[in-house]
């Protein structure tokens, strides 16, 4: 049977697109332990110290969050396999260094969202993002 060329060409494009996609997604998945302890040195902070301030800061409130004792709030998303998240809130990458920043201050990298300002300190939003990139 006959094909034309360009359609040939086409499907060849197509494959080879679908291929390098393929390729790019079972490398970002095939190493989600080791790309979380990456994370975790990357956020420079100390994770036994951030899931003690999670409950310090009262977090639980309004987030479910994997081994830290309290209630379970349902306000916020749950904060289980933050560091395989791609985004923060749906808006801000996911980095050891934006969720510090997003601890911070919120509603400086996303106006108008619910979660409050909770007077974070530097040091503690370091060492709250560490233990969230922990979560896997």
């Amino acid at each position: 049977m006959w094909v034309p060329t360009g359609i040939v060409l086409i499907v060849r494009e197509i494959m080879r697109r679908l291929i390098i996609i393929a390729t790019i997604l079972i490398a970002a998945c095939s190493k989600p332990h080791e790309n979380a302890k990456v994370a975790k040195a990357a956020a420079g902070g100390n994770a036994d110290h951030g899931k003690q301030l999670i409950q310090q800061y009262g977090c639980q409130a309004c987030h479910t969050v994997p081994g830290v004792p309290g209630p379970m709030g349902v306000i916020g998303p749950p904060l289980d396999k933050m560091a395989l998240r791609g985004f923060i809130a749906g808006k801000v990458q996911n980095s050891p260094a934006n969720l510090a920043k997003w601890l911070q201050d919120p509603q400086a990298l996303d106006p108008g969202n619910a979660m409050p300002n909770l007077g974070v300190t530097p040091a503690d939003a370091r060492d709250i993002a560490a233990y969230l990139f922990t979560l896997k």
